[in-house]
């Protein structure tokens, strides 16, 4: 306790105690002592409690505490008051500021920022940019349904995924020049934060990307050819001492005629929205075809072992599907010493929604790959070792490949890996992908 709360407490006791001993007195006075004490002790009260009602209906009020009230034990309660309304008129002024500040920051922003109710989906907010990019108004717009406002746009499907929404890339309901990224972001417990970006300038960019690799690629193949038919018609049994160059440009040749072909492959991957056929992919015939690869692949150096427990076959491309499914094969072969064990596995799961998904995994017990490295593994041209994939006759664009197929049929690739233990390399399908497996006479 402070001193001047201390010094309050012995004025209000002396302020107490004076009507009591006064009607004490009076009471002895009159031989009446208890009734004296009595009318003292009453005063007392009454005075306390006009104190209490006083500072109780100054607050009620909504006056500010007096610094400068009495120096009884109610004037240090003010006291106190005053000096802690002082400090949350001050916080609350800082923070009223803060706020502006960060409304003003939003409101600039070059991104359309709209605050959405969850549960109504009613717009709360949105910044200078929500009005150029997506067209909303000020203040119709406020307290209206953003599906409403936005009638061209998927929005309710979307708004409906919640967390699980993925970006989505349409055209601005102003300009169908313009692309737009929309993401939800989680706000709080009742608002979405809708976040919506031009992305014309990327996607411009990203296509002159594709078009000039697509274009440099296919210009190769023609020399390419040319070099290979000169290749094979020189023969090392004439020219001995050339035998060995020969053999190497011949290796090379190959090697980069495998890399046009992956690029180009690449390229017409991205270039896609949606797959050009889908069927019914057997996946007892896709297994069988896989583990003749990675034996013609292992020449018997390695253990291929092929597990089908999923008694599904998958919905999909055929051709792309087998040619992500072949690079992680070939991977797993090049990249596990002589010795080693392959297991091609095909399982049920289940998926996000907790529906029943399924996966082909290729686990194998190869050299195994950096933690540090996993984030950008299915970049184009990453390599983990150089001259490990050198050696190997990689082309650094497997993996993309791979990511890209699965992209196209709204599948994910997950990575697990130790260095010294091997890794393995799971395609994860949806529900959506999954078909009963059909007997090989039905499907004949």
């Amino acid at each position: 306790m402070t001193s001047s709360a201390r010094s309050a407490w012995l004025r209000t006791l002396g302020l107490v105690a004076i009507p009591t001993g006064a009607g004490l007195v009076c009471g002895a006075i009159a031989h009446r002592p208890a009734l004296g004490l009595a009318i003292g002790a009453l005063a007392a009260l009454a005075w306390q409690m006009w104190r209490v009602a006083g500072l109780v209906a100054r607050l009620t009020a909504g006056l500010h505490a007096r610094p400068d009230a009495s120096s009884d034990i109610y004037g240090e309660i003010e006291r106190l008051l005053h000096r802690r309304q002082g400090s949350t008129r001050v916080r609350k002024r800082r923070l009223v500021a803060m706020l502006r500040a960060y409304r003003a920051a939003a409101t600039v922003l070059p991104d359309a920022v709209v605050v959405v109710a969850r549960d109504s989906q009613r717009i709360v907010w949105f910044n200078e940019a929500g009005t150029t990019l997506l067209g909303l108004h000020y203040p119709t717009d406020i307290e209206a349904s953003i599906v409403d406002r936005l009638p061209g746009l998927p929005m309710a499907s979307w708004l409906a995924r919640g967390r699980h929404a993925e970006p989505l890339e349409i055209a601005s309901p102003l300009n169908g020049t313009i692309t737009l990224s929309l993401r939800l972001l989680p706000y709080s417990d009742e608002l979405w934060l809708l976040v919506a970006r031009d992305v014309s300038r990327l996607l411009q960019l990203e296509q002159m990307r594709r078009d000039f690799v697509a274009n440099v690629s296919h210009e190769l193949r023609t020399p390419l050819t040319v070099l290979h038919g000169y290749l094979d018609m020189l023969d090392p049994a004439e020219q001995p001492e050339w035998a060995p160059m020969i053999a190497e440009m011949q290796r090379q040749s190959s090697r980069m005629t495998q890399l046009v072909e992956d690029l180009l492959t690449l390229s017409r991957l991205e270039s896609r929205a949606d797959l050009p056929s889908e069927e019914i992919i057997p996946m007892a015939g896709m297994l069988a075809a896989l583990r003749r690869e990675a034996q013609g692949l292992s020449q018997g150096h390695h253990e291929i072992d092929v597990d089908d427990g999923a008694d599904v076959d998958l919905y999909g491309s055929p051709k792309e599907l087998h040619s992500a499914f072949s690079n992680l094969v070939a991977n797993a072969v090049r990249y596990t010493p002589a010795g080693g064990r392959i297991r091609i596995a095909w399982q049920m799961e289940a998926d996000i929604d907790n529906a029943c998904g399924v996966a082909l995994s290729v686990t194998d017990t190869g050299y195994g790959i950096p933690a540090a490295h996993l984030p950008r593994i299915t970049e184009r041209f990453y390599r983990v070792s150089t001259s490990r994939s050198r050696e190997s006759g990689g082309t650094g664009l497997g993996l993309s490949i791979v990511k890209h197929v699965l992209n196209l049929h709204q599948a994910r690739l997950e990575i697990r890996s130790e260095v010294g233990v091997g890794s393995t390399f799971s395609c994860h399908f949806g529900a959506a992908r999954v078909r009963r497996r059909q007997p090989l006479e039905q499907i004949a």
